[in-house]
């Protein structure tokens, strides 16, 4: 298990039901609930959802800019679902050089461009508006073909696209622990974990949730200069928390981003 660096603050840290209380934060920020690190693992607590999309919007944005100044171009992998949306309209309005920021999604349901669930259509909804609207994003799925091989070969060429490592990837998580579209109980799941498997994309039938998926793999993701993690409510800091005392598990494929020791990750989280 991580280390954890002792404390003396008096900042309140969020408390769920069941679960053992988070040690003391080791700083305090108007507006957040504490802030401490863990190895390459720093967690940040903010009192509403506004608060921590401002926040991670504003240290994105900053990356973003960093990256352009130093190789006059970046990349950002973001996941999709309805968790991001607030964070992407935030972004949205940083002025930088998006004309030279490469968007892709961490993955995709393997759905029509047009459909309630293509995360891709998410992402263009709520980044590439306002200053962002000159972002390039790229997609992983195309409907129109088989998903295996050549849906996946055209992932890991929109993939190539970006170089890398990645400046910022910023993923989600769900009650199941699952990470961008590495769900527990794919059939697929321990090929994509594979660190040594030479895939970058591949596709995943999850057991658990609707439609077949096209996800960035774990190595993929680690070729990353950070990772960020953006989670929301009691439930999710429960399983965040399960996923950080356990150690790298299948059931959990978050854990393997937690407990890797390659690349920085910040945990945003708001009740």
């Amino acid at each position: 298990m991580l280390g954890i660096a002792a404390t003396k603050s008096r900042s309140h840290t969020p408390r769920v039901a069941g679960a053992q209380p988070l040690p003391v934060p080791c700083s305090r920020v108007k507006g957040r609930l504490g802030q401490r690190k863990v190895s390459l693992l720093s967690e940040h607590f903010f009192t509403s959802d506004q608060e921590l999309a401002s926040a991670l919007a504003a240290a994105t944005a900053a990356k973003l800019r960093e990256a352009l100044a130093a190789r006059s171009k970046a990349s950002l992998v973001v996941s999709g679902g309805r968790t991001p949306a607030d964070f992407l309209n935030a972004l949205s309005a940083h002025e930088l050089d998006w004309s030279a920021v490469s968007v892709l999604p961490t993955d995709d349901r393997w759905v029509d461009a047009n459909h309630a669930d293509n995360n891709e259509a998410m992402i263009r909804r709520h980044l590439l508006q306002g200053a962002a609207a000159t972002a390039v994003l790229s997609g992983l799925s195309d409907a129109s073909l088989t998903p295996v091989p050549d849906g996946e070969r055209q992932a890991e060429a929109a993939l190539k696209k970006l170089s890398t490592p990645l400046d910022v990837v910023v993923l989600g998580m769900g009650d199941d622990g699952h990470t961008a579209s590495l769900f527990p109980q794919a059939p697929q799941l321990a090929q994509a974990l594979d660190l040594n498997s030479g895939r970058s994309c591949m596709i995943l039938d999850p057991v658990t949730a609707p439609h077949r998926r096209i996800s960035l793999t774990l190595p993929a993701l680690l070729q990353s200069r950070q990772i960020d993690i953006l989670i929301r409510g009691d439930s999710k800091l429960n399983v965040y928390r399960r996923a950080l005392s356990a150690g790298p598990t299948v059931g959990m494929p978050i854990s393997f981003i937690l407990h890797q020791k390659q690349v920085p990750v910040h945990v945003y989280w708001s009740p």
